[in-house]
C-alpha cells in the first residue's frame, strides 16, 4: 500500500462570539499507521479547549496503540477535568484495513470508491475518568475512500448536500465554509480525509 496517500483537508470555527473553540482535533501518519481523532470539550470555552487539548496530547504521544488503548489513556487522562466526546479513526496501512470508534456526539461518516456512504453510531455519553463501553468498526480500505470526522457544530445534512458535489475533499471545506461559516451556534471542526 506504499504507493497510496491519503489527502486531508481541515475545517474549524468558534461558536461565535467565543475566542476558544472546546474542539481539538489531530492526524498524524506513522510508518505503519493514520489516526484521526477528534474531541470536544464538554461547555465551551477555555476549560473545554484544556480538557480536548489534554485527550489530543495522549493520542499524539501513542500514535500507533489500537482505538481501544488510546480512549483507556484518554479516559485517565480526564481525571480532574471536564469531560470529553471523542472520535478517533485509525488507518492500518500494512493491513490496508481501517478502524474507528465515537462516543458521544462525534460524527464519523465512511465513504467507499462506489459512493456508498455508511456512519457511525456513536455510544451515546462522554468520557470522564471512569470506564467506559467501547465499540469498534472494521473495514478494508480501498482507493476513493472519503472519511469524514466533524463535531456537533456541523449539520450533517447539509455536508451530506455538499459532499456528492465536491469533486476534492479540500473543495468540501472550502465549500462547507462559504455555505455555512457565517452561521455557527457551537464550535465547529469538520476534517475531510481521501484515500487514493
Amino acid at each position: 500500500m506504499s504507493d497510496t496517500a491519503l489527502n486531508v483537508a481541515t475545517y474549524q470555527k468558534p461558536k461565535q462570539g467565543n475566542y476558544y473553540c472546546g474542539d481539538s482535533f489531530i492526524y498524524n501518519e506513522t510508518e505503519n499507521n493514520f489516526i484521526c481523532a477528534l474531541a470536544d470539550g464538554l461547555g465551551s470555552g477555555e476549560l473545554a479547549k484544556d480538557a480536548s487539548k489534554a485527550v489530543m496530547q495522549v493520542i499524539e504521544e501513542n500514535p500507533d496503540d489500537t482505538i481501544r488503548s488510546l480512549i483507556e489513556k484518554c479516559n485517565r487522562v480526564l481525571d480532574g477535568k471536564r469531560g470529553v466526546v471523542l472520535g478517533i479513526l485509525r488507518i492500518d496501512k500494512k493491513e490496508g484495513t481501517y478502524a474507528y470508534s465515537s462516543i458521544g456526539n462525534i460524527g464519523i461518516v465512511v465513504v467507499d470508491g462506489s459512493g456508498k456512504k455508511s456512519r457511525n453510531i456513536p455510544l451515546p455519553g462522554f468520557l470522564a475518568g471512569y470506564p467506559r463501553e467501547l465499540r469498534v468498526k472494521r473495514g478494508d480500505l480501498e482507493k476513493g475512500m472519503r472519511f469524514l470526522v466533524f463535531s456537533d457544530g456541523v449539520d450533517e445534512r447539509k455536508l451530506s448536500k455538499l459532499f456528492y458535489q465536491a469533486r476534492t475533499v479540500q473543495d468540501l471545506i472550502e465549500q462547507y465554509d462559504i455555505e455555512f461559516g457565517e452561521s455557527r451556534s457551537d464550535d465547529t471542526t469538520l476534517i475531510a480525509m481521501e484515500y487514493s
